[in-house]
């Protein structure tokens, strides 16, 4: 269930005592890392960090309102997450974060950019403040630029574009077929032009 809480303080007061331990850990972790451009506030019902709009103006492209996310703190039902945006976008910070925790021993679970944990100790803090220091805000946002552009500029289709070209591909396919790959209906189909023809 997502937090209704609008501030961060609140938040951390409505967890329970360890799992307010555990977060609080980490969030001072990030902050004492966090480039002077990102803010903390929530987000999306979690501990959020963001580049605001008097920084980046453009906003979130999902949601331009919002200001461009960067990373989360959260307890959800099941465990605790931390959401660090640069892992998803940036392939070499990736390899670099999975390469650096399994180092520490700590087993690793995660997903695209989540990092889940049910206590503290499951969390290799070091790597953590690491990850958030290589990224400071400008190169983020140019990084987000880049690969928000891309996506504009042929990157990504429009739905209706990919399906439209999926069937046109259908159609190729089975107009140039063999007849012994096609088929039932399309040999029936062909058997009856050819009868039309014959008449």
């Amino acid at each position: 269930m997502q937090s209704k809480a609008t501030t961060v303080e609140q938040y951390l007061a409505e967890l329970p005592p360890d799992r307010r331990e555990a977060i609080s850990a980490i969030r001072d972790v990030i902050l004492k890392n966090l480039d002077k451009d990102y803010e903390e506030g929530m987000n999306y019902g979690m501990i959020g960090y963001s580049i605001p709009h008097r920084i980046f103006p453009d906003g979130y492209h999902c949601n331009p309102k919002q200001p461009l996310p960067f990373a989360c703190l959260a307890s959800q039902k099941n465990y605790m997450s931390l959401h660090i945006m640069c892992v998803y976008t940036q392939g070499e910070e990736d390899s670099w974060f999975r390469q650096a925790w399994a180092k520490t021993g700590k087993k690793l679970d995660m997903g695209k950019c989540c990092i889940r944990f049910r206590k503290l100790e499951d969390v290799a803090l070091d790597v953590i403040g690491e990850v958030i220091r290589r990224s400071p805000a400008k190169a983020f946002i140019e990084y987000y630029k880049s690969a928000r552009d891309s996506m504009k500029s042929g990157g990504g289709r429009p739905a209706a574009k990919k399906k439209a070209a999926t069937a046109n591909s259908v159609k190729k396919s089975v107009a140039g077929a063999s007849p012994t790959r096609m088929s039932k209906p399309a040999k029936k189909a062909g058997a009856a032009k050819a009868t039309k023809k014959k008449a």
